[in-house]
């Protein structure tokens, strides 16, 4: 499946000076680590981001997200957001950003 290249670059610009960053293909797209937990992605043209579970459960209230379910079964604190979500910048960078927060929270691997 290929994936928003527009997109991932648009995360790379937000996630730039961040320490610990990785960048891996997964998911049939891109996703961007923190000390080796993964912050935010791409599959196809969605963003893929990893909060905290209630975090999480408050981004599904928007209209943009979706949980995140690779397998049709949902990962607690993995959500989806649709490009409606993510089309102003200061959008993205607060998804990206909130992904990082998560990411940088949980012990490195």
């Amino acid at each position: 499946m290929a994936y928003d290249t527009h997109l991932a670059q648009r995360i790379r610009a937000a996630l730039a000076g961040v320490p610990g960053l990785a960048e891996q293909k997964m998911f049939g797209g891109v996703g961007f680590t923190v000390s080796g937990n993964l912050a935010c992605g791409v599959q196809g043209d969605s963003l893929i981001v990893r909060l905290g579970p209630g975090q999480a459960d408050e981004a599904l209230k928007l209209p943009a997200v979706r949980p995140f379910a690779m397998t049709g079964r949902p990962m607690k604190g993995w959500i989806f957001v649709g490009p409606e979500g993510f089309q102003m910048e200061a959008e993205l960078s607060g998804w990206v950003t909130a992904g990082v927060e998560f990411a940088g929270s949980l012990p490195a691997k």
